[in-house]
This record gives structure tokens, sequence and C-alpha cells, in this order.
């Protein structure tokens, strides 16, 4: 196996690598299903376009042909683009309670007193770093129902006020992520509530699915752009991996879309929860659960258990997997905040910004010369890059972007 480890980075090609089209799990992720998708998720009168920049003088820099930025931190003024999840998937659980299918249902309807009265009162219970919680308990309060919210020791309390202020039940346990999904999943059963967890386990499938086809949309939005501003398909798109779930939503709809067209996936992780890394690096290619703390400044990607339909579309269609160092995601941060030229300037927090650092390190560290050319990163490349949060922790953010924190030199 092909594989190479640095102190900064380590990486590993998945041989497990098929472009042989998968009806079965593809099926979920084909157009008109995400075009259903994402017409609800513009039923919502919050409902916005998130930005796709063009960040040009960068690609110049970086000796790319085209680097394409969706920015996150403008979705439904949450900062992150979460709520794209969990906004399908709670309307997807209500419409079937009520028997309705969603395509004849609207945000306003959905929280209407006729639907109110049809329903007793409902609890909503989720596991979160921050960014998907605060988008259940947004989405719950919208909606007119309770939610429950525990966060995984370590977290940011500002992000715990934030969830707190959408009305939510919330608190930081002693649990690492996914003991913090099994807690909330055990307090769903015992008290009749409804777990909205984009990780999926045996028995717990269907509502993670939603959730994945709700962050497909994003993919859709990205499809339309581009083709909008008659763009070439991306040659190559890096997305941050905790569970899986977004980064299998998103390549799923891509190569769905391209077919023979689809670009290179890569799969970006922190060092202390890389668990699709070493997946891919194991000789069965079977799931490797990262376990024990995981202290990361990407709050959002410390989970350890893959989502497991999530984990068979990487498997098969991500070209190869990195593990970052935190210092990776800090440069990525300050290079969005300090653009070239007349390039935008966005704002991106530790798991929206570790893609652009890695590519940073391909393309500017000679150390790093072979690994790009191994995934045919190059001067013709067209890369897309998600970032996926904004300034979530506002002092962690200037203390990284401001102060230093994380230096790569």
């Amino acid at each position: 196996m092909q594989k190479t480890e640095l102190k900064t980075i380590q990486w590993t090609k998945n041989n497990f690598y098929s472009s042989e089209y998968n009806q079965k799990e593809l099926r979920f992720f084909q157009q008109k299903e995400i075009a259903k998708v994402h017409a609800f998720q513009k039923t919502h009168g919050a409902y916005t376009e998130t930005p796709l920049f063009q960040l040009n003088h960068l690609a110049q820099e970086l000796n790319v042909a085209a680097i394409n930025v969706k920015d996150e931190s403008y979705r439904f003024g949450l900062n992150a683009f979460k709520v794209m999840g969990g906004i399908y998937a709670m309307a997807k659980c209500l419409a079937d309670k009520i028997g309705e299918d969603i395509e004849n249902l609207s945000f306003d309807i959905l929280k209407s007193k006729k639907v109110k009265e049809q329903l007793s009162d409902l609890t909503f219970i989720s596991a979160t770093d921050g960014n998907h919680g605060r988008g259940v308990a947004w989405a719950a309060r919208e909606l007119g129902y309770n939610s429950v919210i525990y966060m995984p020791k370590g977290s940011s309390k500002e992000r715990l006020e934030a969830i707190r202020n959408e009305g939510a039940t919330a608190d930081i346990t002693d649990l690492n992520y996914d003991d913090a999904v099994r807690f909330c999943a055990d307090l769903a059963e015992k008290n009749n509530w409804i777990m909205v967890q984009d990780t999926a386990w045996e028995g717990y499938d269907e509502i993670p699915l939603w959730i994945m086809q709700g962050y497909a949309a994003m993919a859709k939005e990205i499809t339309d752009q581009l083709e909008g501003r008659n763009e070439k398909p991306p040659t190559h798109v890096f997305l941050q991996a905790g569970v899986g779930s977004f980064a299998g939503g998103i390549a799923a709809y891509l190569v769905e879309h391209y077919r023979e067209e689809a670009p290179t996936i890569v799969v970006v992780e922190p060092h202390e929860a890389d668990c699709y890394y070493r997946s891919f690096a194991s000789p069965t290619g079977e799931r490797e659960l990262v376990t024990g703390d995981m202290d990361t400044i990407m709050a959002g990607l410390a989970c350890g258990e893959p989502n497991t339909r999530a984990f068979r579309i990487l498997k098969q269609y991500a070209s190869a997997a990195f593990s970052c160092a935190d210092q990776v995601s800090a440069l990525g941060m300050r290079i969005y905040s300090s653009p070239l030229a007349k390039d935008p300037r966005i704002i991106s927090g530790e798991s929206g910004a570790v893609t652009l650092g890695l590519l940073h390190f391909l393309r500017k560290d000679p150390n790093y010369a072979p690994i790009s050319n191994e995934i045919n990163l190059d001067e013709h490349s067209r890369v897309l890059l998600i970032s996926t949060e904004g300034d979530t922790d506002a002092k962690h953010y200037r203390d990284v972007v401001w102060k230093g924190h994380y230096p790569n030199l």
C-alpha cells in the first residue's frame, strides 16, 4: 500500500476505491431526489444560497488552475452548514408522523396549528460539538418543539451558550463524542424522544440518511453555481470528515451528478480522530474506530466512529485520506482571513479551514510534492473546498488568527 507519514500530515491512498456506479448507494442522491430536499429547505424564510467564492489569486500562488470555496458561514444565520441536514431530517420525521409526503409540505405548514394539533409535544435530542446541536435546537424552536442537546467534554462554552440561546436544554458531558451519542440514544429510547444524529448504526439508519441528503443539497447548490458561471467541473474536492456524513453526502451527489467527470475525492481529518485514514490504511478496509479523548481544535471533526452508510460511500469513491495536525487547520484559517489581492476574505473556523491548510502544504512545501503527484494535483487542477463553519468560537478564532496560536514555523 502506498502510504507516507510525516509529522504534520499523514496520508494513505484508498486501495478500495472504485469508480463503478453503485446504484444501491447513489439512488438516494440522484439529482431528482436532492432537488426535492432542496425545494423543502428553501421554503424557510431565512433560506439563502451561500456564496461560492473564486480565489483566483490564491490559485495562482498555489499553482493550480482554480480554487472555488463554498462559504457556509452564511447558512441560515447560524454560521455553519449543519442545519441543512437537521432541518430536513426533522421535517421528514414530522411528515411521516402525520402521514404526508414532504414534497407537499412547507416549513410554514409544518409549524401550523393544524399540524401541531395532530402531534403531541415532541422532544428532539442530539449529541454535538456545537454546530449540529445548534441547528437542531434552532429547527426545533422554529417548529415549536423541545430540544435536548449534550456536548462532549472539552466543548466550547461559547458554543454551548449559542445552543441554549436557541431554546434548548443543553449541557457539556464528561464523555467523548461517540459516548455522548450513545448517552443521547439511551435517553431517547427511555423518554420516547426523537434522536437526530448524523451518524448511523444498526437499527438507526433512516434519520442519518435524511441528514446526509440535507447535506447533499449543498453539493447541488455548488453544481448549479458552477454551471451558472459556465465553469468546468472540479477535478479535486477536499472534504472534512468527522463521522463522514457531510463528506459522504457531498461525495455521493458529485459522483452521481458528474459520473465519468467525477472529481478526485479526498477525505481530511484531525490526527486525534482519523478513523477514515486508519480504515483506508488497514489491510481489510473495515471500519477502524478511534477511542478515548480527541483533543483537537477541529471540534466538529472529533468523532471516532464512521457513519456506516457514509463509510460505504467513501470507501468506494474517496481516492485518499489525510490525517492532519492542528497547525494545518490554523494555517488554513489564517490564509482565508488574509486574502491575496482582490480575493474575498473568508471567516473560516477550525473545522472549516483544514482543507485549505492541507492544500497549501501539498502545493508549497517540497516535502509534499510527491503526494500531490500521487493524487494528480497539479497546475491543471480545479479545486473545490467547503468552508463548513465561520468563527463559531470567536475567542478561539482570534487566538489563532490574531495571536498566532498553533504556529506553522
